[in-house]
Formats: C-alpha cells, sequence, structure tokens
C-alpha cells in the first residue's frame, strides 16, 4: 500500500515469495489471508470502490465448537450467525465513530441488519473452504506444505461484508484491517454460543415440521396461541404490549407439540370492526411464508409457502393474460388473450390471480383494503340495475378455483357480506380475539337470501410462451447493459422500468437487487427464441442451490449493491409479468 493512495489496489494482489518443497521460489499473489486458520479473502466490490473491499471470513466449523450443519438447517445457522456477529461490526463502528466526518474519512464496516424473516443470503452463508497450504516465514516469505501434510478442505462459517477504508490514513487502514477487525473475529469465535445456536436450530426444525404436516394435511396455515402478531409502530418488530393470539376454541389444534388455530384449506373469511385485528391477523399469515427468528412474534406463524397476497395493482402492465373468468369481454380485446400497458385496479386484480395460480400458487390472501371494490362484489341491486356486466366478481369464482385448481383463498372483509355465503369458514376478530361465528353467518345468510351467482365454469388455461424480443439488459442501440434497482420499488433492467411495489411478499431490499441480477442472468444466458421460463428459472434455482446466492451478483453495474437475499419464484416471475417490452404469447418465432 501507498502511504497516500485512495485506492489500496495492493490489497487485493498480495504477494508471496512461495518456496516449496525441492527448494524452488516463485512469487505468487493471492487476495485470500490467513489469521490463524480462519481465512480473509479481499475482493473488489466494483471498479468505483477501490476504497470499499468486499472481506469474505471463513471461519472452520471447528473453531466454533460446532458441527457442521446439515443442509436443511444451514440457512438458519448462517443466520444465527450473522446476527450474532453484528454486534461485533456495531463496537468496531462505534470506536470508528466520529459524526463531523463522513465515513469515507472515518472508516465503517458494512454488513446488512436483517429484519425478522430467515433467508438466504449472501452475507452468511456455510460453504466448504480450502485451508491454508503453507507456513509462514520470514517477511512475505512462505513455505509450502509437503503432500502428505495439505490439510483437506473445512466446513466454513462464512460472513462477507463491506469495509470502507480511511482515505490518505495507511496507519488507520492498517490497523482496521490488520487488528481491530481479526482481533473482533476472534472475539466472535471465542465467545460463540453454541448453545444459542443449538436453541435456534430447535425452533429450525420445529418450523419445518409443521410445515411438512401443512403440506400433507387438509390446512394452509397455522398461527400458534401466544404470537405476538401487532408489530411496533413503523416498524417490524412485535408490539410488546399487545394481546397475544389465542385460536378460537373449535379451531384449535396441535402439531409437533405446537397448540394454535389451524386454517383449512378452501375459502376462509376475517371480518370484524375497524381496528380489530384482521388485517394484522392477514399480514401475519402472509409473513409466514418465511420462517422468523425467535423474539420475532410470528416464529411459529406458518403459511403455505406458495401463497401469494393479491391486490389491484391500477396501471401495471399485463401481456397475454387469460383473464376471462373474471372479464368477460372488453371492448377491443380478447379476454382469453389480454394485453395492455395501464390496467385497470379489476383488471390488473384479475391477471394477478391468474399470473398466481400460474405459477403455482395454493394460497391467495387478499384485503379488500387493497382491491378493486367491483371486481370484489357486486350486489343484488347493482346487478338488477346494470345488467350487461363483463366482470364477474370475485364472489362467483372463488369456490371454483379451489374446486377445480385447488387454490385456497383467505379474505378480510369488513365492509361486505357478500363473501359470507360462499366461505366455508367466518372468523370474527374483535380487540385482537378471535372467534369462529361460520354458524352464525349461515344464519343470517339464509335470512337474508344471497346474491351469489354461479356462472359457467371458467377455463383456467394459461399456457404462454416469452419471446426473446425486448427481452434484454441492453438497452436498444447500446453496447452496455442498464440495471438499477431503486429502493422506491423500481427495476430498471435494458430499456425496461418495472413496478415492483404490487409485489407484497418482498421483504427486503435485498430481495429486489437479487430480483435485478436474477433477471439478468436468465437475459445474458438467453440463447433462444422461444423461451420455456419455468425451466429456465428452476435452472437459476439449481444454481444457485449448488453455488450459493453470490452467484448471481456482479461488479460491472457499480449503483447496485453487494448484499443480496433469495426471493421466491413466485416474486421472479411476478416481475417478468410486469414488463412492458416483452412478448408474452401462445405462439412465437424467430424474430
Amino acid at each position: 500500500m501507498q502511504p497516500k493512495t485512495t485506492t489500496y489496489e495492493s490489497m487485493y494482489e498480495g504477494g508471496m515469495n512461495v518456496i516449496d518443497s525441492s527448494g524452488e521460489s516463485s512469487v505468487e499473489y493471492s487476495s485470500v489471508y490467513y489469521a490463524g486458520d480462519i481465512g480473509f479473502h479481499i475482493t473488489r466490490t466494483h471498479k468505483l470502490a477501490q476504497d470499499k473491499p468486499t472481506v469474505t471470513i471463513s471461519i472452520p466449523c471447528e473453531s466454533l465448537g460446532i458441527n457442521a450443519p446439515g443442509k436443511p438447517v444451514q440457512v438458519h445457522a448462517a443466520d444465527f450467525c450473522l446476527r450474532e456477529f453484528l454486534r461485533y461490526i456495531d463496537e468496531l463502528n462505534a470506536m470508528l465513530y466520529n459524526r463531523s466526518r463522513p465515513d469515507n474519512e472515518n472508516g465503517r464496516y458494512y454488513l446488512p441488519v436483517p429484519g425478522g424473516e430467515i433467508l438466504t443470503r449472501n452475507a452468511g452463508f456455510f460453504a466448504t473452504c480450502p485451508q491454508r497450504d503453507y507456513r509462514h516465514g520470514s517477511g512475505s516469505t512462505v513455505y509450502l506444505l509437503p503432500e502428505g501434510q495439505l490439510p483437506p478442505p473445512k466446513m466454513c462459517l462464512c460472513i462477507r461484508l463491506l469495509i470502507q477504508l480511511p482515505e490518505r490514513s495507511l496507519r488507520k487502514v492498517i490497523r482496521m484491517l490488520c487488528k481491530d477487525f481479526p482481533d473482533a473475529v476472534n472475539r466472535f469465535a471465542a465467545e460463540f454460543d453454541a448453545v444459542r445456536l443449538g436453541q435456534a436450530l430447535e425452533l429450525a426444525e420445529k418450523q419445518s415440521s409443521i410445515r411438512a404436516w401443512l403440506r400433507d394435511s387438509d390446512y394452509c396455515a397455522f398461527v400458534a396461541n401466544g404470537s405476538i402478531l401487532p408489530r411496533l409502530d413503523g416498524t417490524d418488530l412485535p408490539l410488546k404490549s399487545a394481546v397475544p393470539f389465542k385460536s378460537a376454541t373449535d379451531n384449535e389444534i396441535e402439531i409437533h407439540g405446537v397448540r394454535g388455530m389451524g386454517i383449512r384449506k378452501g375459502v376462509t373469511v376475517i371480518t370484524g370492526g375497524g381496528y380489530s385485528g384482521k388485517s394484522t391477523l392477514l399480514d401475519a399469515i402472509s409473513a409466514g411464508i418465511y420462517d422468523h427468528v425467535p423474539g420475532d412474534g410470528r416464529e411459529l406463524c406458518i403459511t403455505d409457502e406458495s401463497a401469494v397476497t393479491i391486490s389491484a395493482e391500477d396501471g401495471r402492465s399485463v401481456k397475454h393474460v387469460n383473464i376471462f373468468p373474471f372479464l368477460k369481454w372488453i371492448p377491443g380485446g380478447d379476454t382469453r388473450d389480454f394485453s395492455t400497458n395501464h390496467a385497470s385496479g379489476s383488471v390488473s386484480q384479475a391477471a394477478n390471480i391468474m399470473e398466481a395460480v400460474d405459477c403455482g400458487a395454493k394460497l391467495l390472501l387478499i384485503d379488500e383494503d387493497r382491491s378493486a371494490t367491483n371486481f370484489m362484489i357486486r350486489d343484488i341491486m347493482m346487478k338488477e340495475l346494470i345488467e350487461r356486466e363483463p366482470i364477474t366478481p370475485f364472489t362467483d369464482r372463488v369456490n371454483e378455483l379451489y374446486e377445480r385448481k385447488g387454490v385456497s383463498t383467505i379474505l378480510v372483509i369488513g365492509g361486505s357480506g357478500e363473501y359470507l355465503s360462499v366461505a366455508d369458514r367466518v372468523y370474527k376478530m374483535e380487540d385482537y380475539l378471535i372467534q369462529d361465528v361460520t354458524a352464525r353467518s349461515k344464519e343470517i345468510c339464509s335470512a337474508h337470501g344471497t346474491c351469489t351467482d354461479i356462472p359457467q365454469p371458467a377455463d383456467w388455461t394459461q399456457s404462454r410462451i416469452l419471446c426473446a424480443g425486448g427481452f434484454s439488459s441492453y438497452p436498444q442501440g447500446s453496447p452496455s447493459e442498464k440495471l438499477e434497482v431503486s429502493v422506491m420499488g423500481f427495476i430498471r433492467i435494458g430499456d425496461e422500468w418495472i413496478d415492483v411495489r404490487g409485489l407484497h411478499d418482498i421483504v427486503s431490499d435485498r430481495q429486489l437487487n437479487a430480483l435485478g441480477f436474477m433477471l439478468r442472468q436468465l437475459m445474458v444466458s438467453n440463447r433462444e427464441h422461444e423461451i420455456d421460463i419455468f425451466r429456465r428459472i428452476d435452472e437459476l434455482y439449481g444454481k444457485i442451490e449448488a453455488e450459493g446466492v453470490d452467484v448471481l451478483y456482479s461488479s460491472f453495474f457499480t449503483t447496485m449493491e453487494r448484499f443480496l437475499d433469495l426471493p421466491r419464484k413466485q416474486e421472479l416471475l411476478a416481475l417478468i409479468d410486469r414488463m412492458r417490452n416483452i412478448d408474452f404469447v401462445k405462439e412465437c418465432g424467430p424474430r
């Protein structure tokens, strides 16, 4: 390193005078540095951040006093370790903090702060890592170990972070990289609480068992007694003063030693007055597609992993979607193969449902506050007044959706009784307490009658082929790719500005970053005129499973964040469905 550098380029290619077993010497370069058995892999984040390297620590599991975790719980174990390591990073940053100076003068360590969800991340993971194959001599001289003494690769905890190095302060840089940071890592390893990790993995096993039970049962969701569902204002933290959840008596079940409320497959309505807790319950059910950490309050709220939150999405793009089950006709358009760049509320909600079913969702979560009224209901008076109505309301299709496609629905309804007559179960929330009012609902429906029609069975077929034309990360006429992600809910790639604010099941900005990189990989690897997008997405997830989430990252895109959280296939497909410049048709030839 040069004394007055702002780039610190030399640390990326550490030179070593290597002497092999025969005494021959050569100069080799490596970006992996060792402090004992702990490796520090230093790489460039991107070309505009030479003073902000990416550092990946690899700590052998035996150094933490733990056995290498098996594949099913590796994500949970890595999540626990990442959260534990954050404390040491906070201490380092407190030592550097000076509010009168920016980070590029102070120096800073960057590690993402996870929410309550447990996700597959490139900031914390387990991997089999090669071990140091030399011993130190004097200065930069090292001696290669003889063939029979080479250590085998070991399963390691890997933690990836960014380090902002201070400008023109080589002494401070050396202290950060060579003393303070390795000392913190050593303290983390020495103080690691394997008992607490074991407790976290016990919860992971319980969550996995409940999910497995749900897949094989007649239930689509489970909310444990004692769960804290309300969130602290403006945060995703549990509201400590909240009323703990308690199952309705008739619906209480026990799964693997945990008692709570099971929600059966079919059509379920959750109702109640304003501020009764009905939307809070639905939000907790929605959050249940992910596992949560101890203390989140929703760690034993478990939901079918394929569930999709559905809402109206005015202005979204719709490409060649069969919305005929809900819209019989639209002037100037074929609803069996419908496209628009600016969908109405009802059209967008119909498209969202059809696309969710197409990508394998077996549970839809709908809150009337986020829905198009004319799509959700049509009461008896409006049916009498408007005889020629193209919209088939969701009330008329929701049972068919379950009976013919096996797709259940959980709805929050506060202002319309139309769904009482079609619901298999009705729950009422009052002061965050739940009760089963199905029988009372049926009595009311019998007394007042119902306006629900039973239309002709719909054709739910949704077979589309994605054409390669327009599916590119290169803007038209440009030799360079374009990829940017906004935390406001937009992804720019090629010529596309994709609005993803309607994807309610995305829970972190880092999932948005991952979605951008995933879409880019699908584009740059394509060599076909007609794309089997489901097969291609399955292949991409297989690659991620084998090589880790970081296989998505490219340092070419200097505005993209370094940290990635893995989203579900449902969100990736939904992202593609919202593109405006693609052709997504039933048949497609070369372009």
